[in-house]
C-alpha cells in the first residue's frame, strides 16, 4: 500500500514558513506583504475560494484588500482598478480570481499585472521565466509550485535518472509542471488527448502527475510499481451511497486501485488542493522581501 501524502500537513508547514518570513519582513522593514484580491460577479464557488485565500492571508499577518465588484463591471474599470494596485506600493501580490463573467476578457487583465507582483504566476514574463529555467527570478504558478513540492520532499531536489510524465498540457498546470520537473533534471514527457497509447506512456514514469479533469481515468494498470502518483484532479461526480443527489469529490486517479502498486500517493481531496493556497501565500511573501531588497526563504 503506497505512502500517502497529507497535502493538509505540508501546506501547514508552508504557511508557518510563510509567517515567520512576513514577521522577519515587518521586524527589518516595518512593512507587512499585501495581497489584493479582485472577485467580479457573484460566482458562490468563487467567493468560496476568495474567502479562504483572504482568511489565509490574514494568518500569516498579511495586509489583506479584497476588491467585490458587480457583475456588470466593465472591462475598462477592472483594468483601471489594476493598474491603481500596481502602482500601490503597499501592494505586492495581486490576483484577479478566475472565471471572469463571460463579457470581460481574463488575458489582458491578467497580462496587465505587473510580473513582480503576479502571484498567480499566470503573466507571460513569469511563464517566460520558468520555461528558461529562471527559478529565482519570477513567481511560479502556485498548484504546480505545491505540487513540485511534494516531489521534492519525495525524491529530493535532483531528479536526474528519473523518467516523469505529466498528463495535461494546459498553461495553467501541465506545461508548468514539465518545466518544473525538466528544470529538476528529471526526463519529461508531457502527455494528452493525442497521445497514442496513453497507458504504455504512463507505465513508464518513475514520477506520474494526472491534471486531466477526467474522473478516476488513470488506472492501476497504468501506474509502474512503485511509482509516485501526484492527482490534480478535482472531479465532482455522483454518490447515491451518500443519499439521494448526493456527490464527492474524487481526483484524475483511481485512487484505491492505484494505491496498491505506487509506492506515494497523493489523495483528493486533502492532497494538491491546500498547497495551492499556501504556495499563493508562499508567492506574496516572496514578491514582498524581494520589493523591499531582501532575499526570500526557499519553498
Amino acid at each position: 500500500m503506497a505512502k500517502v501524502i497529507d497535502g493538509k500537513a505540508v501546506a501547514a508547514g508552508v504557511v508557518e514558513q510563510v509567517t515567520a518570513a512576513s514577521n522577519a519582513l515587518e521586524a527589518q522593514t516595518g512593512a507587512r506583504p499585501g495581497l489584493a484580491v479582485i472577485i467580479v460577479g457573484d460566482d458562490p464557488a468563487s467567493h468560496v475560494y476568495v474567502s479562504s485565500k483572504s482568511r489565509m492571508a490574514k494568518q500569516c499577518g498579511f495586509k489583506s484588500v479584497q476588491h467585490t465588484l458587480p457583475a456588470e463591471t466593465t472591462q475598462g474599470q477592472l483594468e483601471a482598478l489594476v493598474a491603481s494596485l500596481n502602482a500601490d506600493p503597499e501592494i505586492h501580490g495581486i490576483l484577479v480570481q478566475l472565471p471572469l463573467p463571460g463579457h470581460l476578457d481574463a488575458d489582458p487583465v491578467i497580462q496587465s499585472i505587473r510580473p513582480e507582483k503576479d502571484v498567480d504566476g499566470l503573466n507571460i514574463v513569469n511563464a517566460g521565466k520558468l520555461m528558461t529555467g529562471d527559478l529565482e527570478g519570477g513567481l511560479i504558478s502556485c498548484t504546480p509550485a505545491g505540487a513540485m513540492l511534494f516531489v521534492r520532499q519525495t525524491h529530493g531536489p535532483d531528479l536526474s535518472g528519473l523518467n516523469a510524465v505529466v498528463i495535461g498540457r494546459s498553461n495553467l498546470f501541465g506545461k508548468p509542471m514539465s518545466a518544473l520537473l525538466l528544470a529538476a533534471n528529471a526526463t519529461v514527457t508531457t502527455a494528452h488527448s493525442r497521445t497514442r497509447d496513453l497507458p504504455g506512456v504512463c507505465r513508464n514514469a518513475d514520477i506520474l502527475v494526472a491534471a486531466v479533469g477526467r474522473p478516476q481515468m488513470v488506472k492501476a494498470d497504468w501506474v509502474k510499481p512503485g511509482a509516485t502518483v501526484i492527482d490534480v484532479g478535482i472531479n465532482r461526480i455522483d454518490a447515491p451511497e451518500r443519499g439521494e443527489g448526493k456527490t464527492r469529490l474524487v481526483g484524475d486517479v483511481a485512487f484505491d486501485e492505484c494505491a496498491e502498486v505506487a509506492a506515494v500517493i497523493t489523495p483528493v481531496p486533502g492532497g494538491v488542493g491546500p498547497m495551492t493556497i499556501a504556495m499563493l501565500m508562499a508567492n506574496t511573501v516572496t514578491a514582498a522581501m524581494r520589493a523591499h531588497g531582501l532575499k526570500p526563504p526557499a519553498f
